[in-house]
């Protein structure tokens, strides 16, 4: 079995649609355009992150992913979902936290003056297949 680390994942997400569908095409051609690369015959698990504010409903996405890779060597392919929290910094008092909810100020201060450090993320961590 081999195991492919860490590929970006060149998706730009928009908020219009089912989103989920365009990222589970493009997850579908970037595993077998991989796969292909590393002569795999047989896609057995994929692991991807997703950002909180990338808002993908992973069950939507399953589904959605499960679909595109219909008849293909991923077909069965077990999919692990990881959603990174959004990570927020406060410019007026350099607090850093993590929100739940979509609330964009300082748990600190109290300022909206902030900038997001993580939580957009959109990557495949990993590739396993035999």
């Amino acid at each position: 079995m081999s195991c492919l680390q860490a590929f970006s994942f060149p998706e730009s997400v928009n908020n219009t649609g089912m989103h989920e569908l365009s990222i589970a095409e493009n997850l579908r051609n970037l595993v077998l355009e991989t796969a292909g690369k590393e002569k795999l015959k047989k896609v057995t698990g994929i692991n991807i992150c997703f950002g909180q504010l990338v808002q993908i409903v992973p069950e939507i996405f399953k589904f959605a992913f499960e679909e595109c890779v219909r008849d293909t060597i991923a077909m069965g392919a077990r999919l692990d979902i990881e959603i990174k929290p959004v990570k927020l910094e406060c410019r007026k008092c350099q607090a850093e936290f993590t929100i739940s909810e979509n609330l964009f100020v300082c748990v600190q201060c109290g300022s909206d003056n902030i900038v997001i450090k993580e939580g957009k993320e959109l990557f495949v961590k990993s590739i396993e297949g035999e």
